[in-house]
């Protein structure tokens, strides 16, 4: 609800379909926001998006996702114009989430090594893309005072991984990224933070060679004494949502129980 003109707020989820984007997802429904999802699967993976639209649906939440390449302008545009329709008179976009988890894992080096075209796609697709939204929702005034901008980082970002090369690089540009729009949102009443969840099981650090020693790594030092989970992290974004947190902006903000500090 937009606590000055009482009127309904979506949030707008990016990567809305697995890991942190569909707990975020879940948890933003569960706070009373209505839901625009964007992911991008095939045909296995539409079962679970279908599942999860019916579960908010069951809630009594509005659900509209996009089956789309969040990276491509044409479609960013045409879901952008879609949602636009679909807004209500005074309803708009108050939570804007990036958890875009697409890239490459390779080595910048030796045989395999990430290629040009590769490093580009990673660094557009889970740094840059954070951009293009941004702009395109402010360009067409979907969000207002009070929005809340959130994406969502790694402690890769500053530290080497194994074969997360650009992956690393990308996450440094969305940091990067982050306290630049917050400079240019603030008079317009956004903030904009990147979250930095702990080590997570989720299917993206799946992918990551070596993903099993890094679990291990992060439970036995961590000193709440498990993992982050999704939820972990979906219940901050949903605390962070408040009109209460209207100064907390610019900031790469741990969600991780402790972790990064015993690093």
């Amino acid at each position: 609800m937009n606590h000055e003109t009482g009127a309904q707020r979506w949030a707008l989820v990016l990567g809305a379909s697995s890991g942190f984007g569909k707990a975020c997802t879940r948890a933003l429904a569960g706070a009373g926001y209505e839901i625009f999802g964007v992911h991008l699967d095939r045909r296995a993976g539409l079962k679970e998006v279908a599942a999860l639209r019916e579960e908010l649906e069951g809630e009594g939440r509005r659900a509209h996702f996009f089956n789309i390449n969040a990276a491509d302008p044409e479609k960013m545009n045409g879901a952008l114009d879609e949602m636009a329709e679909i807004l209500e008179e005074g309803e708009d976009v108050g939570v804007l989430m990036h958890s875009l988890a697409f890239g490459t894992l390779r080595n910048y080096v030796g045989e395999g090594a990430v290629s040009p075209a590769q490093m580009d796609m990673t660094v557009r697709v889970m740094g840059h893309s954070l951009v293009d939204w941004t702009q395109a929702v402010i360009e067409r005034d979907l969000m207002g005072k009070h929005g809340r901008i959130f994406a969502m980082t790694s402690s890769g970002s500053g530290r080497v991984i194994p074969s997360y090369g650009p992956v690393s690089a990308a996450k440094a540009v969305l940091e990067a990224h982050c306290r630049q729009l917050a400079y240019e949102l603030a008079p317009r009443g956004i903030t904009v933070n990147a979250l930095r969840g702990g080590v997570t099981d989720t299917p993206a650090l799946r992918k990551i060679p070596g993903n099993e020693a890094l679990m291990e790594g992060a439970e036995r030092r961590n000193p709440s004494g498990r993992l982050t989970t999704p939820e972990d992290v979906a219940a901050a974004t949903v605390a962070l949502c408040s009109p209460d947190t209207y100064w907390i902006t610019g900031n790469v903000i741990n969600v991780d129980g402790g972790e990064e500090i015993t690093a």
